[in-house]
């Protein structure tokens, strides 16, 4: 767990300290491990200054929360994030599960076959078990490596999970090694995009008895939604062989102060092609502009959306689009809500006037040059 990570501490003295502190605490104490737990937690938080770098960016916690609510992961499924970074999503799921859990067989499910991750940075790696070990996960399986490491065609059905949450790193590159992986049509240097593949790749075939078909949450940026050529036919292959059920579009600032670029949540499954996508505009609250770092998005601002996923009809934040007007569109995913209030800015009346008269001064010079160019003799 330790491989890779530079840690040293000069003082003898202090490493003593450290260390009767670490002996005082009761590992084996359930409530001081909750405590540890949610200590990690806000120190999670705080580092999140330093996060942004490649792309990277830690998704808020009520944002996951509900990401896990509504894909509802059950007992007995596997659950991946092909990009844990610290494990948040991993945790909210493996808290979601435990809820599940009512015999010691359960318990062994939830603990060995239930929970699994990727993180190749050493540090969000360490921070990622350390963050599962504290909430009671005692073995996480996170690997080390690079999820897009291996060759798209050699992930075979042993590989494939029932469900996939995941908020993958974009704006980054992959070096061309890496994307020799995907098919040849479909090669990017966009980190997205080759998760989304990875992602509708890994997503497990068919549909087995008291069981949900297999699905995915995802967040992407707004790019992914309107962007042409390969993301188009990566968009194309979404839509034909998945069902993109909901495109949840979440208001600016939800990852402020990291990033300023909108951010949608794609939810699809493996049920059959795409007939129809809902939208979900996710409004701010009322009288915010915009979410800040001291004043991010809360959970509870998602219980409309979450009251309307099982009983869906059209409303001012919600519409749908058939999947074949996208396709004949270009696999343009980026619909607007129809029922937006467009917001007009009225500037003060004495401003107006001014423009105006500014305006119509300039044009009486225009004509005034255009009469001199007229009266003047032609040359020969």
């Amino acid at each position: 767990m330790f491989k890779g990570v530079q840690n040293r501490m000069v003082s003898g003295y202090l490493l003593r300290d450290v260390i009767n502190k670490l002996n005082g605490i009761h590992f084996t104490a359930s409530d001081e491990l909750h405590t540890l737990g949610a200590l990690y937690e806000s120190m999670l938080r705080e580092m999140r200054d330093a996060a942004g770098d490649s792309g990277e960016f830690y998704t808020p916690r009520a944002v996951v929360r509900f990401m896990v609510t509504v894909t509802n992961p059950r007992l007995g499924e596997t659950v991946l994030d092909p990009a844990s970074g610290t494990g948040g999503f991993l945790v909210e799921a493996f808290n979601h599960l435990s809820q599940q859990v009512k015999t010691v067989a359960d318990r062994k499910i939830l603990q060995e076959r239930s929970l699994f991750g990727c993180e190749p940075k050493t540090l969000p790696y360490l921070l990622c078990q350390m963050n599962l070990l504290l909430h009671g996960l005692d073995a996480p399986q996170i690997d080390p490596g690079n999820s897009l490491r291996f060759k798209l065609t050699d992930i075979g059905e042993r590989d494939r999970v029932d469900v996939i949450l995941t908020n993958p790193p974009f704006g980054g590159e992959e070096e061309k090694g890496i994307q020799g992986n995907f098919p040849e049509d479909k090669q990017t240097a966009e980190t997205a995009l080759l998760f989304l593949q990875l992602i509708m790749r890994r997503l497990r075939r068919g549909h087995r008895e008291g069981s949900a078909w297999a699905r995915a949450g995802v967040v992407v940026p707004n790019g992914t939604l309107f962007g042409d050529g390969v993301c188009a036919r990566i968009k194309e292959e979404l839509l034909k062989e998945f069902n993109l059920h909901t495109i949840v579009r979440l208001p600016n600032g939800v990852f402020a102060p990291y990033t300023g670029i909108p951010t949608n949540l794609l939810f699809f499954d493996r049920s059959g092609p795409t007939h129809e996508v809902w939208y979900y505009e996710q409004p701010l609250p009322e009288g915010r502009k915009n979410y800040t770092k001291t004043a991010p998005i809360q959970f509870e601002e998602f219980a409309p959306l979450v009251a309307w996923w099982g009983k869906r009809k059209e409303t001012d934040n919600a519409w749908k689009v058939p999947a074949a007007e996208l396709l004949a569109n270009g696999c343009n995913l980026d619909r607007k809500n129809p029922r937006a209030k467009e917001d007009i800015t009225h500037l003060p009346p004495a401003q107006l006037a001014g423009d105006i008269l500014k305006k119509e001064q300039r044009i009486v010079e225009i004509m005034g040059n255009i009469q001199k160019l007229l009266a003047a003799p032609a040359k020969r």
